[in-house]
């Protein structure tokens, strides 16, 4: 083989693999320019850094928004705790009641419903960080650990 045809060989897959690299490269600029009119690459980048700040001013907006909601919900009911019970032995069933309901701080109420053929009374009574106001009885002392302990 002369050595003009291994130059030409050569020189021919040296010119391929160029034109397929330049091919490739275009290929590239034609996708990260679409959508813009001049394919101006560095307009194309300017963008995506005014969005990427649009972005990153958004995030932290949620994030703010997050942290209030996470702030607003320490005081919304987290923690239910409920016991039924048969206050009175000439009943029939465990028809009355004690539901305690707690935020996240342990503050709420208990809501005690006394059951009876003639009527149904229905008592509150608040719980301030996990302490009552008022005297529990038994069935409200539990429902209220039950709710503790959720």
């Amino acid at each position: 083989m002369s050595f003009e045809r291994i130059f030409f060989i050569l020189g021919g897959a040296w010119l391929l693999g160029l034109s397929l690299g330049f091919y490739w490269l275009f290929r590239l600029f034609k996708r990260l320019t679409k959508g813009t009119k001049e394919g101006n690459l560095v307009k194309v980048l300017e963008g995506i850094l005014a969005e990427e700040k649009g972005n990153k001013d958004r995030l932290e907006e949620l994030t703010k928004q997050l942290r209030q909601l996470e702030d607003l919900s320490e005081y919304h009911i987290q923690r239910v705790g409920m016991v039924r019970f048969n206050p009175f032995k000439d009943l029939g069933g465990d028809h009355s009641f004690s539901i305690a309901l707690l935020d996240a701080k342990d503050t709420g109420l208990v809501i005690t419903g006394l059951h009876t053929r003639e009527r149904t009374r229905v008592y509150v009574k608040a719980v301030k960080k996990g302490k009552a106001e008022h005297e529990f009885s038994e069935e409200e002392k539990k429902a209220l650990n039950k709710a503790k302990k959720r």
